[in-house]
């Protein structure tokens, strides 16, 4: 088991240099770019896949929820757990014979989505075991649950709308999923609340009390190719539990809150059974004609063997990596805009080191691409061994992005390259 952590691996192979004025490889060169040196593009990248399965999802900038099935990923599900906290200590309902509860909503406000838009069935549980904001917590752990969904069974099945505004009463907000729960939790806890049981005195005893809510999509009937995973903010606040009740014919609310204070993270499923992504894995050697990355499992490496030709007395001014991908305009599980570039110091070495690097996604191109020329020279330089490049989505720890890279073998027009151009000193 690993950590959610970090970026991916790039792998190539043998060179061989040729002057500045030989036209291969100038078109993706501007003349201003060979800074009066020696270019060379003739690498052959050797490309693979890395799994993983445990990264840290606590706390992190957004939760994920939903599902789709890929038929080249496999089934991706996404969960996620989070305490709630109370808005005021021992709250004043009053004559709670005079309350009415018309509804009780738990309101997620999205901060993007991947896939499609198709109605899915939310599930969600009061947890039982307790959970803490200091705890660690991976994308494959669970905490203990209610067996029986807190969701109004008549409205469970809900449609996404992340793009346009969502309108609560007169007032619109940012688009946000509105769950309702059954209305019967609602009284119980205004009725816990005005009992002097001291269950709402504070917001640890509150914690004890309820400890937490965990959220997920039950759609068993998906088939490959459907479905869609879906980002919230938990740390915003309009993302909120919210008791919608009349006292003696005037409206009230009263709102349980989630913010950095609170223990959240994200659990996520992925069953990659005869799936492309998990014959790479098995046989390397296929990844050089297509290879992978997604975000919470799979990373992309690629390695330069012909990296080891150059000596130290060599100048790197630019290494420009192309990596064209397969994706056509429209579809719906489409790659994201950055991905990431690390390596490891040795063979040895247990985790990646970040390059600092980000390859940006060109969509009339069809690649992502980046400067790897500090990679290069450390490895000329001996600073680091020459393991190779991993590859990431960027948000590879609250996303569910994925990317079909072509490999050295691709039967499609665009292979993977590295243009090198450097100086003699």
């Amino acid at each position: 088991m690993m950590r959610w952590v970090v970026t991916l691996f790039v792998l190539l192979t043998l060179f061989a240099c040729r002057k500045k004025n030989n036209t291969l490889g100038k078109d993706l060169l501007n003349s201003n770019q060979y800074l009066n040196g020696i270019t060379t593009d003739t690498f052959y990248l050797s490309s693979s896949v890395i799994l993983e399965d445990s990264m840290v999802t606590d706390n992190v900038s957004n939760v994920v929820l939903g599902r789709y099935i890929d038929p080249v990923f496999g089934d991706f599900n996404a969960s996620f757990y989070t305490q709630l906290r109370i808005s005021g200590a021992n709250p004043d309902f009053g004559n709670v014979n005079d309350i009415i509860v018309d509804s009780f909503v738990l309101g997620l406000e999205y901060v993007g989505y991947y896939g499609d838009l198709n109605p899915q069935t939310f599930e969600v549980f009061e947890v039982t075991s307790p959970m803490y904001n200091d705890s660690t917590y991976y994308s494959f752990d669970h905490v203990n649950y209610a067996s029986t969904s807190l969701v109004d069974p008549n409205k469970s099945i809900i449609t996404p709308d992340p793009i346009n505004y969502t309108l609560i009463g007169d007032d619109s907000v940012q688009a946000q999923l509105r769950i309702y729960l059954d209305t019967v939790l609602a009284q119980q806890f205004i009725s816990d609340a005005s009992n002097g049981s001291g269950t709402f005195a504070s917001n640890d005893a509150f914690q004890n009390y309820f400890k937490g809510l965990y959220v997920r999509t039950n759609n068993p009937s998906m088939s490959n190719g459907q479905g869609g995973v879906f980002y919230f903010n938990l740390n915003d606040p309009g993302t909120k539990l919210t008791i919608y009740y009349r006292q003696s014919g005037t409206s009230k609310t009263y709102d349980f809150l989630m913010n950095s204070i609170c223990a959240d993270f994200s659990h996520v499923d992925i069953n990659r059974s005869n799936t492309p992504v998990e014959t790479v894995n098995n046989n390397p050697l296929a990844g050089m004609k297509e290879f992978y990355a997604q975000a919470f499992g799979v990373r992309a490496k690629i390695v330069v063997p012909g990296l080891e030709k150059f000596t130290k007395n060599q100048l790197i001014h630019r290494a420009e990596i192309h990596l064209p991908i397969q994706h056509q305009l429209g579809n719906k599980y489409k790659p994201g805009a950055l991905v990431t570039f690390a390596t490891k110091k040795t063979a040895a070495s247990q985790g990646y080191i970040n390059t600092g690097v980000t390859g940006a996604y060109s969509e009339t191109q069809k690649e992502f691409s980046a400067d790897l020329k500090q990679y290069v020279q450390a490895v000329i330089n001996k600073d680091i061994e020459n393991t190779g490049l991993i590859v990431s989505p960027r948000y590879f720890i609250n996303s569910a992005e994925r990317i079909i890279f072509n490999g050295q073998n691709t039967i499609n027009k665009m292979r993977p390259k590295i243009i090198i151009t450097y100086t003699n000193f």
